[in-house]
């Protein structure tokens, strides 16, 4: 079974040339710092920022960008298979200029905040964005384009054509079994009915603010991540294995997130998605490393699993070679590999469609 994943995802990179239909009018992303191009960097008392280098070593002139990655990140390659340059700047910048602040905003916004959850709690010793702070920015976004338009009705007809982005749900997992933000007496089981709950409940207000065509990327095996074998490991956990109960957390996230968004589909008629089982996507990387061009897929290109990746930290040559960039995030060949699978993967990877169907980008 996993060589026949592989081999179908391997037809999925080889076939991909991309034939461009027009982009939509606008791309919003939510989410965590698989996606934030540089929103934590305009939060001066935000700790979780990659604003330092070795962070965007691959970038145009080396520049470290706010994206915890070697290059680009996952936003930028979804977006550019779209035909756009990179992902849309961040709310936060945008905002700062209201002269161009209308019109850019037409063509999307980033939310995205590293280090964020679907629960308020997650990430609030960081001071970062949750996703409900997130779409309160995006209400805003909504209110100034209905002063442009003059009506709601013209405002849904925009937002009606819009791609949205979400990426989110690591952190919570995280933190839950740090015991960071959560109750300690909340069991495993209340943690997942409270964390689907109230991602749904985000889901239905962003519905309610006009969004109607989501991609959604679900929580990939963290477990796996070079932070979770260096934190996590014990007599039982090895450093050099993968921490199952996060493993498990994510599957489960997954499960839960399937019905969600059939059940969610099922009450409003007018939405369309593609789900991705991020956490297949990855393992199926892992399994066959090298016929993906990867010759390491546990260990951090810079840092370690237990430091953050910063000009002080070791820095390998071969980037794309390494799945991770740093101890919780991919390089951008990585990333790059994803954004190929979202776009051409079958229902078994993408769910009930891929992104290239969901969006009329011909391959």
């Amino acid at each position: 079974m996993a060589k026949s994943c592989i081999s179908r995802l391997l037809v999925v990179f080889l076939s991909l040339a991309v034939s461009l239909a027009a982009p939509p009018p606008a791309v919003y992303i939510f989410g965590d710092s698989t996606l934030d191009v540089g929103t934590n960097d305009l939060i001066p008392e935000c700790q979780a920022r990659a604003d330092v280098a070795f962070n965007g070593i691959d970038f145009p002139y080396s520049e470290p960008t706010g994206r915890f990655s070697n290059g680009l990140n996952t936003a930028d390659e979804i977006v550019m298979l779209m035909g756009l340059k990179r992902s849309p700047p961040p709310f936060l910048r945008l905002v700062q200029n209201m002269s161009t602040f209308k019109k850019n905003i037409l063509n999307g916004a980033n939310f995205a905040s590293g280090g964020s959850g679907i629960l308020n709690t997650t990430g609030h010793y960081k001071r970062v964005i949750s996703l409900e702070e997130q779409i309160q920015q995006f209400s805003t976004v909504r209110s100034n384009i209905t002063n442009m338009t003059g009506s709601d009705a013209q405002t849904d007809a925009i937002l009606s054509k819009a791609f949205f982005l979400i990426s989110i749900g690591s952190n919570d997992i995280f933190e839950y079994l740090l015991n960071i933000t959560v109750p300690p007496s909340m069991t495993i089981p209340e943690f997942n009915a409270t964390l689907v709950s109230t991602y749904e409940n985000h889901l239905k207000t962003l519905y309610e603010l006009g969004a109607r065509t989501f991609g959604i990327l679900t929580v990939p095996p963290i477990g796996c991540t070079p932070f979770a074998r260096a934190v996590f490991s014990t007599p039982i956990y090895h450093k050099d294995s993968c921490f199952l109960p996060a493993q498990q957390f994510a599957l489960a996230f997954y499960t839960e997130a399937v019905a969600l968004l059939e059940k969610f589909s099922s009450q409003v008629q007018d939405i369309q998605y593609s789900l991705a089982n991020t956490y297949l996507m990855t393992d199926t990387m892992m399994e066959d490393m090298f016929a993906f061009g990867f010759k390491d897929i546990s260990s951090a290109c810079c840092g370690n699993g237990t430091y953050q990746c910063n000009q002080t930290a070791s820095v390998c040559s071969n980037r794309d070679e390494y799945l991770f960039w740093d101890r919780f995030h991919p390089t951008q060949r990585a990333s790059e590999l994803a954004a190929l699978t979202l776009f051409g993967a079958s229902e078994w990877l993408v769910a009930p469609m891929n992104f290239s169907q969901l969006l009329g980008v011909s391959i």
